[in-house]
């Protein structure tokens, strides 16, 4: 699962209440509403959580950095540790001396463990013994007008550039009745968009009773809440769409007409040494039958620049592989080399070259969200604001210089590409 560390960095400053600095995706934004709950419930004071991510050196250099930071600047306060870099590498974290406490990802999520003060510095337990993923009732996402509900964690796929399994360990679902109670939840708080997060949220029930699909348990969720007006969805992987999934895309009004896709990349060879179980042909087919069942539908893409092995040739078919499917937005990240992976051990591409092959990936990603852009003058749109004048369309197009308070749906025309951020 890729993220954007940047977009996703959420800090939480409630005064003398823990603080939670948040790195990575939309699951982490999930966990930290969860962890917030826990550790006010648990009383602690003057203390700072990070919840870290793991799936770029990048991201892992940004979570240090702030840890060293927040302990010069808050001298006194308690620093504790947990999320995906913190299980992986308990050691290394628990060895700064800015650190106080590691807590490991299935741990952090306990009520119990943040009314255990005086218990050993690192609390991380083997994550693939793990079996279950519990529910999480969230009373409200302090600053944010969607909620994010996790209904899925852990991946049994060991895609060769990823470390993430390693940190979130083996598949689990979320059982249809309890996310059902956390959507009802959520939206009799007024919350009028809901986002489904996971790891690999389309091998969703496989270890279920049943085994429910990804697309049945949405289908169930959204019938028993009828007052739920948006529904988002995290990324996705191209060839697990289910017959559910895809009636959904072409008859359910309230799922988001924009889905994210776990691309990594448009070349054949590439995909197949990462180990991806799609080839470039996949990812054109099922655009291209989405857009037959919703014409209007639009897609996203975590995209890796500057794999081991790839030659220019590789790559232009992952630039092309944007505009052919007029990707719009688009999440690029330069190859990061993680250790304990089997793309570690391949022939890595030149640094430069990395940075220049994601700087095109951009160029040409906005380049499809400008087009896109440029088409949506005229149209009439739902917006859900969020602050200051500002929200998303049902196409996850940033807007601003809109009225309305934050929570709100409004629609408005799109009168000039100067509404858009």
């Amino acid at each position: 699962m890729a993220v954007d560390i940047k977009e996703n960095r959420v800090i939480h400053n409630l005064k003398s209440k823990p603080e939670l600095v948040t790195f990575g995706c939309r699951l982490n934004t999930y966990e930290s509403a969860v962890m917030q709950s826990h550790a006010e419930a648990a009383g602690l004071e003057d203390t700072i959580i990070f919840n870290t991510c793991a799936v770029t050196k990048e991201a892992e250099r940004q979570a240090r950095q702030a840890i060293r930071r927040a302990r010069r600047d808050h001298p006194h306060k308690k620093i504790i540790v947990t999320g995906c870099a913190a299980q992986i590498s308990p050691e290394k974290y628990a060895a700064m001396s800015e650190v106080d406490r590691v807590i490991g990802n299935d741990l952090k999520l306990k009520g119990d463990t943040w009314f255990e003060t005086d218990s050993d510095k690192v609390l991380v337990n083997d994550i693939m013994t793990i079996e279950e993923t519990a529910s999480h009732l969230v009373d409200g996402f302090e600053g944010r007008a969607r909620a994010f509900l996790q209904v899925q964690n852990g991946c049994n796929h060991r895609c060769t550039f990823c470390i993430i399994p390693y940190g979130r360990g083996n598949s689990r679902s979320v059982p249809i009745g309890e996310i059902y109670k956390q959507v009802q939840n959520v939206v009799a708080q007024g919350y009028k968009e809901v986002v489904f997060t996971g790891v690999d949220v389309t091998d969703y029930g496989l270890d279920l009773p049943g085994k429910p699909s990804f697309g049945q348990m949405i289908k169930r969720v959204l019938a028993l809440v009828p007052d739920l007006p948006r529904l988002r969805l995290s990324s996705l992987d191209p060839v697990e769409i289910d017959d559910d999934l895809w009636d959904l895309i072409a008859n359910e009004p309230r799922l988001m007409p924009h889905l994210h896709i776990s691309l990594q990349a448009g070349d054949d060879m590439v995909l197949k040494r990462m180990k991806r179980r799609h080839l470039r042909a996949d990812i054109v087919n099922m655009v291209e039958r989405a857009r037959s069942l919703r014409p209007d539908i639009v897609f996203g893409a975590d995209i890796i620049a500057g794999f081991p092995t790839e030659t220019d040739e590789m790559f232009e078919n992952t630039r092309r592989i944007i505009e052919d499917c007029n990707i719009i937005h688009n999440h690029i990240f330069p190859y990061s080399v993680r250790e304990g992976t089997p793309a570690a051990k391949m022939p890595q591409v030149n640094g430069a070259v990395i940075k220049e092959r994601a700087a095109i990936l951009r160029e040409e990603g906005d380049k499809q969200l400008h087009k896109f852009q440029q088409s949506e003058i005229g149209k009439m749109r739902q917006v859900l604001i969020e602050k200051d004048g500002s929200g998303h369309t049902e196409h996850f197009m940033r807007i601003n210089g809109v009225k309305g308070a934050a929570g709100e749906l409004i629609n408005i025309t799109v009168e000039s590409k100067n509404i858009f951020t």
